[in-house]
């Protein structure tokens, strides 16, 4: 029996849209609670596969008939087969194509606003994940910060807009999924631009990011400044672009601001963060668009889908912008932290470059939520 498919894009229409949806996820309980599709007006009903086998009668009362279902496992094959004994029963449902693992690499990219002189600038959400990356193209050129290891994505949406990548930017070494920024580098002979702070132990070759950089992108003067902000790493930088836009890495976020533990420091670079977002943050003019490289919860999601906020919007309703006394914002800071991403020692060694793990070992590395904020 034939029944229908839905596709990670697909779904990602109906996050952002707050549509109504219902999600029979048949994967383990654990891996439930840890990580599920995210949607507003969504609901869930979690059965583990293995309860099922013998059929899904039981469960028939629990399944709406107004609503769209969706059946979603890890990989695709239960969901399939599960999918199938509800078509049997008489209902519609569909089954996500590739699982969670295509949900984790999904990327959707929205267009977040328009530089001089025709330029501008997109966001790649990664909507399974809370990864945030970016494109800047001015006539014919583009630059790419902070890419996952989806590289092909990047590549294909340049080419739509006939442009040329010519910088490729990581604010830091990631530690919570693999950067696709050296791979996009070496298919493009784009400039790859590395933070040196954080770059000390890569074994490739990189551009030094440091405060101060000016990279002109296009003809046109659409400038990207590096604003050396330290906190989450020891070497974070973020971007002011165009005197419009601050891309913000992962210091600070729309409704967080950035873990300090990921390298193990976090007692020694909790002041490092403070400084970042209390003092440095804080010279920048209120009207900059913050872009950070993650967001946390699906509320923070614009109606178009995108994740920007203004700086002074920020300093007002962000929790993190707002701790005067400095040991309670260290103590917030080392104590409220979650669990550490899986595999991220792994994750940072790969992105050093000194091992290189096949892809379906990466993808398995980065399988589960985004963990860079502070909670």
């Amino acid at each position: 029996m034939t029944v229908n498919s839905m596709s990670a894009k697909e779904v990602t229409k109906k996050v952002i849209n707050k549509e109504p949806f219902f999600i029979l996820d048949v994967r383990n309980e654990s891996d439930f609670q840890d990580w599920k599709i995210e949607g507003e007006n969504f609901d869930y009903l979690n059965i583990p596969y293995f309860d099922l086998l013998d059929g899904v009668e039981e469960i028939m009362k629990d399944l709406p008939s107004d609503k769209e279902i969706l059946v979603v496992c890890a990989k695709e094959g239960s969901s399939i087969m599960i999918a199938e004994m509800l078509s049997e029963e008489g209902l519609t449902v569909s089954y996500l194509q590739g699982g969670m693992k295509t949900w984790s690499e999904h990327l959707e990219p929205v267009k977040v606003g328009d530089l001089g002189n025709d330029g501008a600038i997109y966001q790649f959400v990664r909507i399974g994940k809370g990864c945030l990356s970016y494109m800047v193209i001015s006539n014919g050129e583009a630059a790419i910060i902070d890419s996952t290891r989806m590289s092909d994505v990047y590549l294909d949406f340049a080419e739509s807009q006939g442009a040329k990548i010519t910088h490729v930017f990581d604010t830091h070494l990631h530690a919570d999924h693999i950067s696709g920024g050296r791979i996009i580098a070496q298919k493009t002979n784009a400039t790859y631009w590395l933070p040196p702070k954080d770059a000390t132990d890569v074994i490739f070759e990189y551009q030094a990011l440091e405060n101060g950089n000016d990279v002109k992108i296009g003809n046109t003067m659409i400038n990207i400044h590096a604003l050396y902000s330290p906190g989450h790493t020891i070497g974070s930088t973020s971007f002011v672009i165009d005197e419009k836009f601050l891309l913000s890495g992962d210091i600070l976020f729309i409704d967080s601001i950035g873990r300090p533990d990921l390298a193990g420091m976090a007692e020694d670079w909790v002041l490092d963060l403070r400084e970042s977002l209390y003092t440095k943050f804080r010279e920048l003019s209120d009207e900059l668009q913050v872009l950070p490289a993650h967001f946390m919860i699906i509320d923070e999601l614009n109606e178009d889908g995108s994740v920007h906020a203004k700086l002074g919007t920020l300093f007002a309703n962000n929790h993190g912008l707002n701790i005067q006394d400095e040991d309670t914002f260290r103590k917030l800071v080392t104590e409220n932290l979650p669990p550490q991403p899986n595999a991220y020692q792994e994750i940072r060694q790969t992105n050093m470059g000194i091992i290189t793990p096949d892809e379906e070992q990466q993808r398995e590395m980065e399988i589960g939520p985004n963990r860079c904020a502070v909670r």
